[in-house]
């Protein structure tokens, strides 16, 4: 279970590294530098939200900077929050379904839940709370 939290961890490393490195980045162009699949990418998204390391300029250019999304990925992170809280064990269709968030938003939520260590991701790929 660790593992995939840790994996987690990696995506906004190399997220943060690019950002570094590059300076302000697209959605497309941070994928193609860090080699991350889209739901890698929204993962490392919400993690660095977290943090309050990552700002959107427009609608997919990213900077390193003091967040703007904390109450966007935030509140998503809440409603999944609650959702396994009831639940116990959720996987992401589930989550999808009972939600209705959007998938990339889903992702992003569960980055930030998983850098403020309250997620668990079990080998069925369901997650629950810590």
């Amino acid at each position: 279970m660790r593992n995939n939290i840790e994996k987690f961890s990696t995506s906004a490393g190399k997220i943060w590294n690019a950002l570094n490195h590059k300076g302000p980045l697209n959605k497309k162009k941070i994928i193609e530098t860090t080699k991350l699949n889209k739901k890698d990418f929204y993962i490392g998204l919400g993690w660095l939200a977290r943090e309050n390391k990552i700002f959107r300029e427009n609608k997919n250019q990213y900077k390193l900077d003091n967040t703007n999304l904390t109450i966007e990925i935030g509140k998503i992170a809440g409603r999944i929050w609650k959702i396994i809280d009831i639940w116990d064990e959720v996987d992401i269709t589930s989550i999808k379904k009972l939600s209705g968030v959007d998938e990339n938003q889903i992702y992003s939520g569960i980055g930030w839940l998983a850098r403020e260590d309250k997620l668990e991701l079990n080998e069925e790929q369901k997650f629950r709370l810590k």
